[in-house]
């Protein structure tokens, strides 16, 4: 295996058309494997508007059968092009029940391993607890011909306990697909402070595992279908840090992009040898952080 990684990012806006959203993804992932992309991310929820801004069952309509559709298509799309792929998808899992899942497809198509979101977030514009089930299938790294892929997704990025998991089971690197955005009546200085808490958290959980992070997110403005909010700014900036935090690509806020960013493997392994934060970890210190809270 390469000790260097090819990693294409997806940051695309997207409308209520899943046959033309796709139909770009596919494009996307084309234009990025003919660049040399080994591994293509694409952004939360990305065959789709951001439907949680409203509890409406209707959109319950939205989600896949897995296997169906969705993964004939995507999985043909990572054969065809010989790329992994990561991509996220509305759940159908049973009536009644959904879940917000990343599927991993490596390069012959199948499908390499899901992984259901964990942290499920029930804010204004980001109703999500209506529609999903938080999931049952713990952090698991999903092994791929590209090496092992620690999948979280979006809300997961703000806990560190699911980064370190990952780590722990022998992610090679943290990939976030991920939808996030502004209140557009938020002033200049609160959308500021919201995305740069964003950057720093991610970049922390790559500090402190000493592994790369791939986070892409959605960009471009959404209504709220129910008119009783002003919508959701999707502020874009999808980036790959280092192991040591270090940015080596941001997107732009408000513009799509499709890019090519190169992971060194063996820096990884050198940084974790520098900082061996693993080495000195008190684990038998640490059994209180399994409690909700500590009166």
């Amino acid at each position: 295996m390469s000790r260097k990684l090819k990693v294409g990012i997806v940051q695309h806006s997207f409308n209520e058309d899943i046959d033309f959203n796709r139909a770009r993804n596919l494009t996307a992932i084309e234009n990025l494997a003919s660049e040399g992309a080994e591994l293509v991310v694409l952004s939360e929820l990305h065959d789709s508007l951001y439907f949680c801004q409203t509890e409406n069952v209707d959109n319950f309509e939205l989600a896949q059968e897995l296997p169906g559709d969705y993964t004939e298509f995507y999985g043909e799309a990572a054969k065809a092009n010989n790329v992994v792929i990561v991509t996220s998808t509305f759940e159908r899992r049973a009536p009644g029940l959904y879940h917000n899942t990343a599927v991993v497809f490596d390069t012959d198509g199948s499908i390499a391993g899901k992984y259901r979101k964990m942290h499920i977030p029930d804010d204004p514009g980001f109703y999500e607890k209506f529609y999903f089930t938080p999931g049952d299938l713990g952090f698991e790294p999903i092994e791929t011909s590209v090496g092992k892929l620690g999948v979280l997704v979006c809300w997961d990025q703000w806990y560190p306990e699911a980064a370190r998991l990952m780590a722990m089971r022998g992610a090679e690197l943290l990939i976030y697909p991920t939808a996030i955005g502004w209140n557009p009546d938020d002033d200049d200085d609160e959308k500021a402070r919201q995305r740069e808490a964003w950057i720093i958290s991610q970049r922390g959980h790559a500090v402190a595992n000493g592994l790369p992070v791939v986070s892409v997110n959605r960009c471009g403005f959404e209504e709220d279908p129910s008119g009783q909010t002003s919508g959701i700014d999707f502020w874009g900036s999808s980036f790959v840090a280092g192991p040591q935090g270090e940015i080596l690509f941001m997107a732009p806020e408000n513009a799509p992009q499709e890019q090519i960013v190169e992971i060194d493997r063996t820096r990884t392994e050198n940084v974790r040898q520098w900082w061996p934060f693993f080495r000195d970890r008190r684990i038998d210190c640490y059994g209180d952080l399994t409690k909700r809270f500590l009166d």
